[in-house]
């Protein structure tokens, strides 16, 4: 498990790479079985890096390995042989698949060029630490399956599936039977380890594994001309890289482009919360630490929660698709959201008109002007922006929720 790299990742403390190089060297020699070294691509992928950069970064950390290997003394195929990746994977199954794929594809040139005999990679899957959620956490089994499954079909030699409370706190009994049975059940029942390469010859597949191999290529020689992983890392420049990566994925979970079930849509507010004991401190000083549903589960841990009336127009056909998506949006941030007619509306600051935009048009302007005589302060209107209605804030699809959420929570009371 030595990887002087993934720690100078996680922690910012200079790798010795010459140091652990000696001390696999020594252990080689008498322990020809041994395996001793991880490249372990998780840090990069949970600061927020694309799967291209997680890919790129692992090959990276892998040709800095052989170099400081073979110069203590091993030659190049025993190098190799030392080195175990170490992979996320998320429930987006086809790109889990294609990146263990590719990362075989990428590390058969590797060796290829290096003169090794073996282009074999060991790949040690692990379930995406980045994907799990504290809020409806029994959504997480679903995610791990699926992730598991992804790995199994992309030929994973090893598999992790973490318990479905693995955000929340320290496993139980339970959760950790039922992780281990995931995987057992996958294999027993599903029969994954039985077929070599089920996803091969698939189109969508073998054109996904292409592309994202090219693009962890282009990662990975990006990294060489800066002078390798360790001087990246040291730089700050890698750091940046997928910094400016998180940014462009954390718009996407903003706008529920990409949507986070139980989280950022269809939250429940009546869940219970799982309870369990908190978690050891993990290192810090190196790249961050990012899960997507952050954002969203910040607004439910606030105490106090604020509650927007939905003021419905028109019959129950007419206005519900839009009461329900203002609905979702709202309890994303949990808030809370009764609903009713205009004439029912009391005791709230914030109000949230619902209706088709036949009834807009109708009846908008003036039921904002009873509402605010009758005490709003705030008036949302779910629907596309549309600056003939005197609204503070409009809720419509691809809108920025966490912005919207963050408007309401201030001015709501």
């Amino acid at each position: 498990g030595i990887d002087p790299i993934g720690l100078a990742a996680r922690t910012g403390v200079e790798p010795d790479l010459a140091g652990a190089a000696a001390l696999v060297a020594r252990y080689a020699a008498g322990y020809p079985g041994l395996r001793c070294v991880v490249v372990d691509a998780l840090p990069y992928h949970q600061a927020g890096g694309s799967d291209a950069e997680e890919l790129g970064c692992a090959v990276a950390a892998g040709v800095a390995y052989l170099r400081a290997l073979t110069d203590a003394g091993l030659d190049v195929d025993a190098a190799a042989g030392q080195l175990e990746f170490r992979y996320a994977v998320t429930a987006d199954q086809f790109l889990g698949i294609a990146k263990l794929r590719a990362a075989r594809r990428l590390w058969a040139r590797v060796t290829e060029v290096s003169g090794a005999r073996s282009a074999a990679q060991r790949q040690h899957a692990v379930t995406s630490p980045a994907m799990m959620t504290r809020r409806d956490p029994w959504v997480n089994l679903l995610r791990t399956t699926v992730a598991c499954f992804a790995a199994g079909i992309g030929g994973a030699d090893a598999v992790t599936v973490a318990p479905f409370d693995a955000a929340i706190g320290l496993p139980t009994a339970f959760t950790r039977r039922i992780a281990r049975n995931t995987q057992s059940i996958l294999l027993e029942e599903s029969r994954l380890a039985v077929v070599i390469d089920p996803a091969g010859g698939s189109w969508y597949v073998e054109s996904l594994t292409d592309a994202l191999a090219h693009k962890a290529w282009a990662v990975f020689t990006e990294l060489e001309r800066a002078g390798g992983i360790v001087a990246a890392l040291a730089s700050g420049e890698l750091a940046e890289r997928l910094a400016g990566t998180w940014a462009r994925r954390s718009a996407n979970l903003a706008t529920r482009v990409d949507a986070i079930t139980g989280v950022s849509e269809y939250p429940n507010l009546a869940e219970t919360p799982v309870i369990r004991e908190p978690l050891p401190d993990e290192p810090r000083g190196g790249l961050p630490r990012v899960r997507y549903a952050a954002a969203y589960e910040e607004f439910r841990d606030r105490t106090h929660a604020p509650t927007v009336f939905l003021a419905t127009l028109g019959p129950v056909a007419a206005h519900s698709a839009r009461a329900g998506f203002a609905a979702n949006l709202l309890q994303a941030g949990g808030i809370d959201t009764p609903t009713g007619s205009p004439d029912a509306f009391t005791g709230t600051s914030v109000v949230c008109l619902c209706g088709t935009d036949t009834a807009y048009a109708a009846e908008a302007t003036e039921v904002i002007t009873r509402l605010k005589q009758a005490g709003a302060t705030t008036v949302l209107l779910a629907g596309p922006p549309n600056d003939a209605y005197p609204v503070d804030l409009f809720l419509y699809r691809g809108c920025d929720v966490l912005a919207a959420l963050s408007t309401v929570w201030e001015v709501a009371r």
